[in-house]
């Protein structure tokens, strides 16, 4: 999504503008709403947002500072993530979200598991719909709820900053009909350890499901490598 084309609300208040700049653009870039070739420019932003152009400038260097961009000649893009950095993260996320669904399964209550159940509804009439934006709000909307019951709170968010790093994946993935059903119904077996509070199962589970994302994520980049191939 091009920068000029984004809607914001001005902020009208001193206090904290670079804070309310991060956690807008933070959202933004979660829910996959930048590109690959959007530039996001200081001047930019605080017009966008009628601040100047310290608090734009503060906000876009903490969201380098988190890897969620890196600063450029041009303004801040999204990071490029070689394959080799996307295995890794996949290593890392296989190692910690197991582990991390296991503990949400035993201290979820029942507002959570009704968010979880919603945020799970919500994914079905996506896939069946094809939306990709319903899906991509849905997907984070169970991951936060899940990740907010984890009792460890560095786990937590080591886990959220490393999902968040990886928009490429979501993208190349969950764009495609096929790959979110598979997703909807991962999730859907990981709810069910959640509401049965088993926590091996939803170990187990989220390996799985995170298995599957990571295969499908380098089967689709195989093909693209092998339709070049043939042009």
């Amino acid at each position: 999504m091009s920068i000029a084309k984004l809607d914001v609300e001005p902020i009208e208040k001193a206090t904290s503008l670079r804070e309310r700049i991060y956690r807008d653009l933070l959202t933004r870039l979660q829910r996959s709403e930048f590109g690959e070739d959007d530039r996001l420019v200081d001047t930019d932003i605080a017009r966008l947002y009628g601040t100047s152009r310290m608090p734009a400038r503060e906000a876009l260097l903490q969201l380098v500072n988190e890897g969620y961009l890196e600063g450029t000649t041009r303004g801040f893009t999204l990071p490029r993530l070689s394959i080799e950095d996307i295995r890794d993260i996949f290593e890392v996320r296989k190692l910690l979200e197991p582990r991390a669904a296991g503990q949400a399964a035993l201290s979820l209550d029942g507002a959570a598991l009704r968010a979880l159940r919603g945020a799970l509804d919500e994914a079905g009439r996506a896939a069946r719909a094809g939306d990709l934006q319903a899906m991509i709000a849905a997907n984070i909307t169970f991951r936060n709820t899940w990740l907010g019951h984890v009792r460890n709170a560095r786990l937590a968010s080591t886990i959220a900053r490393f999902v968040d790093h990886v928009q490429t994946v979501r993208l190349e993935t969950l764009k495609r009909p096929a790959t979110q059903r598979v997703v909807a119904e991962g999730l859907a077996e990981i709810f069910a350890a959640f509401e049965a509070r088993d926590a091996l199962s939803a170990s187990d589970r989220m390996a799985a499901f995170l298995g599957a994302a990571e295969a499908a994520f380098f089967s689709i980049r195989a093909g693209h490598q092998h339709d070049g191939a043939l042009r």
